[in-house]
């Protein structure tokens, strides 16, 4: 037990300054692979119904409008939640966390499974987000606190953002091969033996890691941070559909860019805040951050400008669509094995740079696409090199976020880094569809959105080079 700040904290996992063993033991590899694959299944959840959200409409009698409420009120939760859901891990116990989230993910996923109806089916989707806000940060933080600073945790790190990504991918692959050979209720029902299977295990590996003597939650900055990030994710998902002139998501999102002044206001003088000030003003939580809003809005964003292209330009089938981004995932898995060594060589800002640069190389080269199937000579090639680009600038940004901070604080980085992450998930696609749709034509729409694209991930890069130090934590 150690004091820190007032503060008495119980915990059997190395602490900030103990340099901890120089290999994985035998029970760090044990929570690595309970993490790791929690982990992956919430990626798999983002786009797994993607492919078969038109089918779903059919078979439950969703409206055309009300279809896009199937991902929606995922999104929503799922970015609004997780800094309070971060903050609540550090209070309360981040294991206890982690396995009420993956609970409430299972049952969540049976309902959704069983679904008879849009309102219930809604209903699962939002329960299913909430649990993915509260086991992305404090599964992440379970694993930065279980891992000491540099390369183990760099490793860990690494393997967490490649099989992120890839779930991501793969999401997209699976959905559309159970739909087809099975039914759209396995992309729910698959959830189900996998949650049962870590909370089995889980309590056996994880270690529990709270404070003996519990600060008070900071009601009033959870209320102002849940509900205005929950406002900006409406208005952008609102304007993604209905274009950035619509009226009710502008009002949305200026509500939602008031409450976060407000939550700014709140933190400074309340006496437990949610995101202490002194945190912020960390240049690699500040800078680190934005870097990360960026490389997830991205990269994702990408992945449907290029299904539009394949679908839309080249004629594939959604399930042809989504098999041609498995060059995407084996890109990801490959930078995310190579980042943290290009980590401990160069230092974390030469990462991140690196990261952002091959990034955008490759999204450049997608500026020639054509109309003809000879295009994917070079669309298959740039989103897997795109791919390993944004792996090594992903994890760059996840080590860069979360380092340097004492463990009862590491519930809030990671909550803070997870946020960055469910927010650029979510914003991209909105983005990029506004850009696209706002061109004439699908194939230019298409170009002038890569453009925009490449353009924020030079942004990136251009952040690491201005606002960040590099440091060599290897």
């Amino acid at each position: 037990m150690s004091v820190v700040d007032g503060v008495a904290e119980r915990s059997v996992l190395p602490g900030p300054g103990d340099p901890g063993p120089a290999r994985l033991t035998s029970r760090m590899r044990l929570t690595l692979v309970v993490l790791l694959v929690a982990q992956f299944m919430l990626a798999v959840d983002f786009s797994i119904l993607n492919v078969a959200l038109p089918v779903i409409g059919r078979g439950l009698g969703f409206s055309l409008s009300g279809l896009q409420w199937i991902a929606t009120a995922f999104a929503l939760c799922a970015a609004g939640f997780t800094l309070l859901f971060g903050r609540v891990a550090d209070l309360f116990g981040r294991r206890r966390l982690f396995l009420g989230g993956l609970a409430v993910l299972g049952l969540a996923s049976l309902a959704g499974g069983l679904a008879t109806g849009p309102e219930v089916l809604v209903a699962a989707r939002v329960f299913q987000g909430l649990a993915t806000a509260a086991v992305t940060p404090a599964g992440l933080s379970l694993l930065t606190t279980s891992f000491p600073e540099g390369p183990l945790r760099q490793k860990a790190l690494g393997l967490n953002g490649a099989l992120m990504s890839a779930g991501f991918t793969t999401g997209a692959v699976l959905g559309g091969v159970l739909t087809d050979l099975l039914s759209w209720r396995w992309s729910f029902f698959i959830n189900v033996p996998v949650a049962a299977a870590v909370l089995v295990i889980a309590p056996m590996i994880l270690a529990e890691s709270r404070p003996e003597v519990r600060p008070r939650l900071d009601l009033p900055g959870a209320l102002t941070v849940t509900l205005g990030l929950l406002a900006v994710v409406l208005g952008f998902t609102r304007a993604g559909e209905h274009g950035w002139g619509d009226p009710a998501a502008l009002l949305v999102l200026a509500v939602g860019i008031v409450l976060l002044i407000a939550f700014h206001l709140v933190e400074r003088r309340a006496p437990a805040p949610l995101v202490p000030a002194a945190v912020l003003r960390r240049r690699t939580v500040a800078w680190g951050n934005i870097a990360g809003v960026l490389a997830f809005l991205t990269e994702t964003s990408l992945v449907f400008l290029m299904t539009l292209y394949l679908q839309q330009v080249l004629g594939f089938s959604p399930l042809a669509a989504g098999l041609s981004f498995g060059v995407l995932g084996l890109g990801t898995v490959l930078g995310g094995t190579l980042a943290p060594r290009v980590i401990a060589r160069t230092g974390t800002r030469t990462a991140l740079i690196t990261g952002a640069l091959v990034q955008a190389a490759a999204t450049a080269a997608l500026l020639a696409l054509g109309t003809g199937t000879q295009s994917l000579a070079l669309l298959l090639p740039a989103t897997f090199v795109g791919g390993v680009g944004n792996m090594v600038l992903i994890v760059g940004f996840m080590v860069t976020a979360t380092s340097g901070l004492p463990d009862r604080e590491q519930g809030m980085a990671t909550g803070l880094a997870t946020m960055s992450q469910q927010i650029g998930i979510t914003m991209g696609t909105p983005i990029m569809s506004a850009i696209a749709t706002g061109a004439s034509g699908i194939l230019p729409g298409v170009r002038t959105a890569v453009a925009a694209d490449t353009a924020l991930v030079l942004a990136a890069a251009l952040i690491a080079t201005v606002f960040l130090r590099d440091r060599r934590t290897g």
